[in-house]
């Protein structure tokens, strides 16, 4: 069921409340699912923590490779309340159920408005959709593959002293999974922004290269504000693919500008 021009608010009310359940259904559907096979789960979940991840082995090549030498770690999980694995569980199944039940939420978000569209509009609506799915989900896998896990391993292993153990507790150690991810998706829009802008003409290449020391203050304020710890390492990491999509951005921009 799509919205059409004759009909009247209180149905397009209820074709929207149509999709939402129908949303719901098929994310606990999925949440569900996740739910119940906990060890493949955790298993993709807590991956980074082993010094047998693919990230960490392909670095250990690298060093081998150069000569260098590839130091083993080992970095223990606690939990410190009695319920707080059991709900630690459900949030988890949850964001699992909402990211496998993405693409079908856009499917029906994008149902619902396309039909009051114009044609040029549609493409545009199109185009963005699946340019920014794309590009956060691109954002998302850099971050579990490469900027958590060397956030994890550097913060994990840093002692003050040899008298002081880590002992990481599982609620921060998802925490900073789950916000980093998140970041670095949101992070990974700034091109179809710009593009976005850019066709609205708001945004013109000149305008980003005359303002680009003002970017990079802008993005090391950003990088610091959505990183979950304070360290120069982490705030490294997320600044500076937020540097190299800006840069990306501007020939966007300035191909679109040319397109117009």
């Amino acid at each position: 069921m799509t919205i059409t021009n004759k009909q009247s608010f209180w149905e397009h009310l209820d074709v929207l409340r149509v999709a939402i359940v129908k949303i719901a259904l098929v994310t606990v559907v999925f949440g569900v699912a996740a739910f119940f096979f906990k060890e493949e789960l955790f298993s993709v979940v807590l991956a980074p923590k082993s010094d047998g991840f693919i990230t960490y082995r392909l670095f250990n090549r690298i060093a081998a490779w150069s000569g260098g030498l590839s130091e083993s770690f080992s970095v223990q999980l606690i939990n410190t309340k009695l319920a707080q694995q059991f709900i630690i569980h459900l949030k988890t199944a949850l964001c699992a159920g909402v990211l496998c039940a993405s693409p079908y939420i856009l499917y029906q978000l994008f149902r619902f408005v396309s039909p009051a569209l114009y044609e040029n509009e549609r493409q545009y609506v199109t185009r963005i959709v699946g340019g920014g799915y794309v590009m956060f989900g691109l954002g998302v896998l850099i971050s579990y593959f490469l900027i958590f896990p060397l956030t994890f391993r550097f913060l994990g292993t840093y002692q003050v002293s040899s008298d002081v153990n880590n002992l990481i507790t599982l609620d921060s150690y998802i925490s900073t999974l789950v916000m980093m991810c998140l970041a670095i998706g949101l992070v990974f829009e700034i091109p179809i922004l710009s593009w976005l802008f850019a066709k609205l003409g708001f945004l013109s290449a000149g305008f980003m290269r005359r303002y680009r020391k003002h970017a990079i203050v802008i993005i090391l304020v950003v990088a610091a504000i959505i990183t979950p710890t304070s360290d120069v390492f982490t705030l490294s990491l997320v600044a500076l693919p937020m540097w190299m999509l800006y840069e990306v951005s501007i020939w966007i921009v300035k191909g679109t500008v040319i397109c117009k």
